[in-house]
């Protein structure tokens, strides 16, 4: 794996673009970037011949885990089909392994002991050892993976947070020693909970360890937005520049707009996975950055709105795409109409239709973003559109 940094915005921001290469003459990833959330190694609702009519290569990351693999084929037939790439089709694809996720594999925190880490799947409650993950990454042949870790939630003790780094540093050198690549495939996870002190030490000691990059962990599980600012800029501040970091579990555009404001370089999260499930199609303007830095200025006109629910009866009979200027599958084929109907006598091609769009709508975002960060733009970016979500939602109360 190659990773360079190619521009950081200037007056001391820590917002940066760069390009993530995987194997020798593989395709360039720009960053920042996103991981495709998946069940079992494809997006739920995606199959490999659909994954081909999204945006590439920006579409290429997927975040698979480990865990979802506990039950199903022999691990000894996955490792002699030849790995996920081969089992699943996907040979071109980057896959990022990671233990868990918010979908199917849950780090549960109580029931996590000095052995291994615990995970409530749908199989029920599973105890992980560094022994067992690594026999799943080295049998399911991922690109990337990401260490086995104690991710601990917000409102826990300073003592058990110290616990938290303490195993995840213990475990971390156990994978790198079970590993025939000795790690250098491998990322390094940062956890810590809510503690400051507890994130800056994990953050320098893993950096030391022979790693490719970082996994930023325990983010989601009950912190608010202030301390989650001060903790990310508190990790980012003790690693290295010269690898990629990753954060998990931070999906929302503002978050991720928060997060790449830290000096995050890549994103895992189950949003999109969660938007389709509930019905919501996301609408917001994405071009800001193409369309008004021609101008030097961003246009306050249009809509404001984040996503749409496709459910409500106000969309029974309107004959209009999702978003006008999107290319994907879904709008230059459908209507509103359609999916609300599909959502409402229960098709699963609403739910096929809504991922398309999702994730293509998405990815666009994050395009947005590095265009932003090229020419300078991303603080004024940002600001803007926290500003037009922040006078919808205004609206909308009012």
């Amino acid at each position: 794996m190659r990773f360079a940094v190619t521009k950081v915005c200037g007056g001391g921001a820590k917002a940066r673009a760069g390009v993530l290469h995987i194997g020798d003459g593989g395709i360039g990833i720009e960053t920042p970037a996103l991981l495709l959330s998946t069940r079992k190694g494809l997006p739920s609702f995606v199959s490999c011949d659909l994954l081909a009519s999204l945006p590439l290569p920006d579409s290429l990351l997927l975040h698979v885990c480990p865990t979802h693999f506990m039950e199903g084929p022999p691990l000894k037939t996955i490792s002699n089909i030849g790995g996920l790439h081969r089992m699943l089709g996907l040979p071109d694809h980057i896959l990022v392994a990671a233990a868990g996720d918010s979908i199917e594999s849950l780090p549960s925190s109580e029931a996590t002991n000095k052995f291994g880490a615990s995970f409530d799947t749908p199989s029920g409650r599973r105890l992980v050892k560094p022994s067992d993950y690594m026999e799943l990454v080295s049998c399911m042949k991922p690109n990337l993976w990401a260490s086995l870790a104690d991710e601990a939630p917000a409102w826990v003790t300073e003592k058990r947070n110290k616990i938290s780094v303490d195993r995840t540093l213990r475990w971390l050198d156990a994978c790198i020693a079970l590993d025939t690549a000795s790690g250098t495939n491998s990322f390094g996870v940062v956890v810590g909970g809510s503690s400051i002190e507890q994130r800056r030490l994990c953050a320098t000691e893993v950096s030391k360890r022979n790693v490719s990059g970082f996994w930023i962990g325990g983010f989601g599980f009950g912190e608010n937005i202030d301390e989650r600012c001060s903790l990310l800029n508190a990790v980012t501040d003790c690693l290295p520049p010269e690898k990629p970091r990753l954060v998990s579990r931070l999906g929302l555009p503002e978050e991720v707009l928060e997060g790449v404001a830290a000096g995050i370089d890549l994103f895992d999260s189950t949003y999109i996975y969660q938007l389709t499930m509930g019905g919501f199609a996301l609408i917001f303007p994405i071009d800001m950055v193409e369309r008004e830095t021609q101008n030097g200025l961003f246009d306050n006109d249009g809509g404001d709105s984040t996503k749409i629910n496709l459910r409500a009866t106000t969309y029974r009979k309107d004959t209009s795409r999702l978003v006008d200027s999107c290319s994907c599958f879904t709008c230059q084929n459908h209507t509103r109409a359609y999916l609300n109907h599909l959502l409402n006598v229960h098709e699963m091609l609403a739910q096929i239709l809504l991922e398309i769009h999702n994730t293509h709508h998405y990815l666009r975002f994050f395009r947005s973003i590095r265009e932003a960060i090229k020419v300078g733009e991303f603080d004024l970016f940002r600001q803007q559109f926290v500003k037009k979500r922040r006078a919808h939602i205004a609206a909308a109360v009012l």
